[in-house]
């Protein structure tokens, strides 16, 4: 079964006896037909309408809430419209919210730099720096070697030049 709002807007010359009676007609189809009437909220009562339904400037309002099964409605509306004393009615089919949203995650607080990380990093920086001094050292031979070589290359091609 499904869950279904309806509102009514009654004619405003009724009497309180005539409009209960239109209500209690309602009440009585939806259990008639295997619904449940959850809630009949006559609070809003009598409201100026937006425009005028015939030649009529005010509206009694009620909401009816209920769970019935789906074919119910069809059946509501009918016989609403059949009557003279309804002005205007809609039929809304509640859907109920299933909620996706995740909580926000809960803020993690860091510690201060301990001591020993400090050391930690220092002692990796070192070690990096040790490595590329190595490596510097160990490039110097070849940087040697290609000075040599370009220098032979000049003496070869000056050498033609000069004959």
């Amino acid at each position: 079964m499904n869950r279904y709002e309806l509102t009514i807007i009654l004619d405003t010359s009724l009497e309180d006896s005539d409009r209960s009676a239109v209500l209690d007609k309602v009440t009585a189809l939806i259990t008639a037909k295997g619904g449940e009437v959850e809630k009949v909220d006559t609070t809003w009562g009598k409201r100026r309408l937006a425009y005028a339904i015939n030649y009529k400037t005010e509206g009694w309002y009620v909401l009816v809430t209920f769970q019935a099964p789906t074919d119910l409605p069809r059946e509501i509306e009918r016989q609403l419209r059949i009557n003279e004393n309804v002005l205007r009615y809609m039929t809304v089919r509640v859907l109920e919210k299933k909620s996706k949203v995740k909580p926000k995650p809960v803020p993690v607080r860091v510690a201060p730099a301990e001591a020993p990380k400090a050391e930690a990093v220092e002692a990796a920086a070192e070690a990096v720096a040790a490595e590329a001094e190595a490596a510097v050292e160990a490039a110097e031979p070849a940087a040697e070697a290609v000075e040599a070589a370009a220098e032979a290359i000049e003496a070869a091609v000056e050498a033609p030049a000069a004959e």
